[in-house]
């Protein structure tokens, strides 16, 4: 995105409640353990190693790009924790953001704190600090796009290359970082270069400016180390005199279309934002927001209603602070199509950013790097979708070792995240403990003081005096076998001692 990144915090206020609810229905299509190996395209979906679709349904965690060369929020959180958040969320995927400093050799990162937290993180390489975060996600059941965001930690490029980081040292790095992870689908694939612009074409014919030719040299040396990637590509800024957001035009694919060696292995991807980043010609118009639907069609929309191939919204993001940003993401989540409705056959997307300090959007996470914007990820519930298979299996229903004796079984953890006497923040991890797939679950604990829940995320609750009560949403109450699901709350006063949690499953 084209931005300044300030460390000064800045807050996303909002002035609307959340347009979109908690889903109503759990979409058949979102099958229990989907997502596991290495995903490949057919048409306009992306399908799972076993052939079954998956929704990307993501957050960006900016960082690795800047000059910190590591994610930013390290200096206030431990990143198990973070990752355990962005799941009991309901985020699945982390779209990482890196500039090819991180590759030079001995770059390490900076305002990382190591006590008492991140204590496995003491002394490693940036590069090394991305394996553990990697390897946690895919631990978690989410998973990672490597975004290659910057040539350096100076700043974003109109094209993929620079005099000082030329096209021979971004394809090289791709590579390497192809052949790092290669073997592990918790990386399914590689953003190849964040919002090319002008004078960036696409089609053009130029090589020093088609960002479609580009593409596709890189896409294919890619997948020469590592032909199981998925290879997203964005757009340009202009196209034949039409000119939109950087990297959110992709009109030219219709003519000129990205060839891979590698057959069902190309995601396109846009990126879309509000007033809060730029002004539009688009908002200003006396029909919007309903106009809105028309410029996506446009611009990007086409290609997966037409079955070209699948689209990935890779940013979009928001203050919320003006009404008209509200009315934009009111729409575009509709746009998106909701996962109870359409499942896995929808637009795929990363929403921008996890991190509060992205200072003309703000974050998911407020000024503290501790508490949900939960108006902001409200406007997301619609669109959310299950995690994805860790690779565990079980034996069949009643097998050896079933504690359900052939019925769903599940266990929960209460973890108190923060607490600052006068309120809390705790997270619940739901496992399915048993050899069936879960279908729902229900958790409930009695608190031992005079808690109240203040809020809950990935759940809804009854409280009756000290009892809570908390039932799964529509997009987490599927639990594979061996898996998991999350979900968070806040409550006041302080958290006081962890109570006992029961768990009940169908």
């Amino acid at each position: 995105m084209f931005r300044t990144l300030r460390r000064a915090l800045c807050v996303a206020a909002a002035l609307l409640l959340p347009l979109a609810g908690v889903q109503s229905a759990r979409a058949d299509v979102a099958a229990e353990a989907a997502g596991g190996g290495y995903w490949h395209t057919s048409g306009r979906q992306i399908l799972d190693a076993a052939g079954q679709p998956v929704r990307i349904a993501g957050i960006n965690w900016f960082g690795f790009e800047t000059a910190n060369h590591v994610v930013h929020g390290l200096w206030a959180r431990d990143y198990k924790s973070m990752i355990d958040q962005m799941k009991s969320l309901g985020y699945n995927t982390i779209r990482m953001p890196y500039s090819d400093d991180i590759l030079k050799p001995g770059a390490m990162p900076d305002s990382i704190n190591t006590d008492g937290k991140n204590t496995d993180l003491r002394g490693l390489t940036s590069l090394q600090v991305l394996d553990k975060i990697v390897a946690y996600a895919g631990q978690s059941g989410l998973k990672v796009v490597l975004d290659r965001h910057r040539p350096d930690a100076a700043g974003q490029s109109a094209l993929w290359y620079t005099a000082s980081v030329p096209e021979s040292t971004w394809i090289t790095n791709l590579k390497a970082l192809a052949t790092r992870y290669k073997g592990n689908s918790t990386v399914v694939g590689i953003d190849l270069h964040n919002e090319p612009h002008d004078p960036a074409c696409w089609g053009c014919g130029d090589t020093s400016r088609d960002w479609r030719l580009a593409a596709q040299r890189a896409g294919n040396a890619v997948l020469s180390a590592n032909p199981d990637l998925l290879i997203m590509v964005e757009g340009v800024q202009s196209h034949e005199g039409v000119n939109g957001w950087w990297g959110g035009n992709l009109m030219g694919v219709a003519q000129y279309p990205v060839q891979l060696d590698v057959p069902d292995r190309l995601v396109y991807s846009a990126h879309d934002y509000a007033t809060s980043v730029a002004q539009q010609s688009w908002f200003s118009d006396p029909s919007f927001p309903a106009n809105m639907p028309g410029i996506w069609d446009k611009y990007w929309g086409y290609i997966f209603k037409q079955n070209i191939a699948p689209v990935w919204l890779g940013e979009f993001g928001t203050t919320l602070q003006p009404s008209v940003d509200q009315k934009w993401l009111a729409e575009l989540v509709k746009y998106l199509r909701s996962t109870s409705t359409y499942g896995a056959d929808s637009f795929h997307w990363t929403f921008w950013s996890w991190n509060p300090n992205s200072g003309d959007t703000g974050g998911i996470l407020k000024d503290d790097w501790q508490t949900v914007d939960t108006v902001k990820d409200g406007y997301l519930a619609s669109v959310k979708a299950p995690g994805f298979d860790t690779g565990g299996s079980g034996p069949g229903p009643g097998g050896p070792g079933d504690p359900g004796n052939g019925t769903p079984a599940c266990t929960a953890a209460y973890t108190v995240s923060s607490d600052w006497g006068g309120g809390f923040n705790a997270e619940v991890k739901v496992t399915n403990a048993g050899t069936l797939p879960l279908k729902s679950w229900k958790v409930s604990w009695t608190w031992s003081g005079s808690q109240k829940v203040t809020s809950m995320w990935n759940a809804s609750h009854t409280q009756s005096g000290a009892t809570v009560t908390a039932v799964n949403a529509a997009h987490n109450g599927s639990v594979p076998v061996g898996g998991s699901a999350s979900f968070g709350l806040g409550g006041a006063p302080g958290g006081g001692d962890v109570p006992s949690v029961r768990c009940t499953a169908t």
